[in-house]
């Protein structure tokens, strides 16, 4: 038996002094409206109506169960109500994770300019540079930088990762600038010490057809990008940056770009997210906002032939 729906089409009944009167009200035959009271009626063990051809009134036992659920029903009608609405307003808590480089670089401001199109959304922004599980962590869209997340989520790519080597003019000027990956060796360079392993990131280099890792000796190493984008800047080292860094840096003149045919774009940025059908409509909103807005954005990589023009 289903007891919240017994428990409605009683106070329907109740209220309206019908069963018949109830089944309109609920959408049911009255058969099914006598059949769901008597199964309640049942299921507690006392009469709740006294039934005549004419009349339908509670006994003392359907008085009291009237007057207890009477306020948890309308509580439980005012939440599904709440529930339906978030579905069609734009307003109501946003979990949000994101790396953080890339959060502070590529998403924050289209971040700050969704909380300003929609001031009834509660924007929660969490920066991490571990893997967000959207499930047990209770986010509800996340950005990864590298490869798509799998288990039950829905990835979109939004932008490709190129890592290209690039270093500051005044760098250039002092130290003369590398032609090829064996010089790097005379170079020095910098490093970036990803958050999840510890480990020291590998350079990686386009060579022919494949993918070539190489693990180059770094005068300065850290675990941000952004402090390692600063260093190059400060013309301390030759650095392999992520384009989401570099682009505007390099077309300002700010960077000058090295060994691009050895460039690489691997990876790429995503957005992820459950199932849209199981989303409020705030959710939705800003998905459709951030794919608009970051996908194809040529402000954060180069196409082939730019990059060859910006050496």
């Amino acid at each position: 038996m289903n007891e919240v729906r017994a428990i409605t089409i009683f106070v329907r009944a109740a209220t309206l002094g019908s069963l018949r009167k109830a089944a309109v009200d609920q959408g049911i035959s009255p058969q099914a409206a006598s059949h769901a009271v008597m199964q309640l009626e049942r299921e507690l063990g006392v009469r709740l109506f006294h039934r005549t051809t004419r009349k339908l009134s509670l006994t003392e036992e359907g008085r009291g169960l009237l007057d207890s659920v009477t306020p948890a029903l309308a509580i439980l009608s005012t939440a599904l109500d709440d529930v339906r609405r978030s579905k069609a307003e734009i307003a109501g808590p946003l979990r949000v994770s994101a790396p953080r480089a890339m959060g502070r670089t590529v998403l924050c401001p289209y971040f700050l300019e969704f909380a300003q199109l929609h001031p009834n959304v509660q924007l929660d922004l969490q920066f991490d540079d571990h893997f967000t599980d959207l499930v047990s962590d209770r986010a509800d869209v996340g950005f990864r930088g590298g490869s798509p997340p799998s288990g039950g989520t829905i990835a979109r790519r939004l932008l490709p990762i190129q890592l290209i080597v690039c270093a500051a003019p005044a760098y250039i000027e002092r130290y003369g600038a590398p032609q090829t990956i064996e010089e790097l060796d005379r170079h020095r360079c910098t490093g970036y010490r990803r958050a999840n392993t510890g480990k020291q990131a590998p350079w990686e280099f386009l060579i022919g057809d494949e993918i070539v890792y190489r693990d180059i000796a770094t005068s300065l190493c850290v675990n941000d990008t952004d402090a390692e984008t600063e260093a190059v800047l400060a013309g301390l080292g030759v650095g392999q940056l992520g384009s989401f860094s570099a682009t505007a840096l390099i077309r300002s003149g700010q960077l000058v770009p090295l060994l691009v045919q050895h460039v690489t774009q691997r990876e790429g940025i995503y957005i992820y997210y459950r199932h849209r059908t199981e989303q409020p409509l705030r959710v939705r909103t800003f998905i459709d906002f951030m794919v608009e807005r970051v996908a194809g954005n040529r402000n954060f990589y180069f196409e082939p032939a730019e990059l060859r023009a910006a050496v």
